[in-house]
């Protein structure tokens, strides 16, 4: 069973830069996609990003794109979300998740239903 434990996260001004991570306490996830979505209040849960297994293939959301980076290291089995330059607007509970397939279509890749395992999730609030 993979459990997920998202940390990292904190009260930031506009500009600065957070770092998330993503432990797993469980099964390994090194052979899984990890995502990342925020969910603020009053809105839907959100894509952020994906990283395959093997770490050679990302998707970001278009919000995000040039901003945020996923890594992951899969000998610590952890994965990292990198957000720079953070916008007010990037202020929800971020979620890692984890699935068992990538999809060639972002579409696809993005959706809620595509990830099986998922973490409590940290908030991020970033103060304009």
């Amino acid at each position: 069973q993979v459990q997920l434990l998202e940390s990292g996260g904190g009260l930031v001004q506009a500009g600065d830069s957070l770092r998330l991570s993503c432990a797993n306490s469980g099964s390994s996830v090194s052979r899984f996609v990890v995502g990342w979505f925020r969910q603020a209040p009053g809105k839907e849960r959100e894509f952020v990003g994906s990283i395959r297994w093997d770490g050679n293939f990302r998707y970001y959301a278009d919000s995000v794109k040039d901003r945020f980076t996923i890594s992951r290291d899969n000998v610590k089995d952890s994965v990292a979300l990198q957000m720079n330059s953070l916008k007010a607007e990037d202020t929800a509970v971020y979620y890692c998740a984890a699935g068992r397939i990538w999809s060639t279509s972002i579409t696809e890749q993005s959706k809620v239903s595509s990830f099986d395992y998922w973490g409590q999730g940290t908030q991020v609030t970033v103060s304009s």
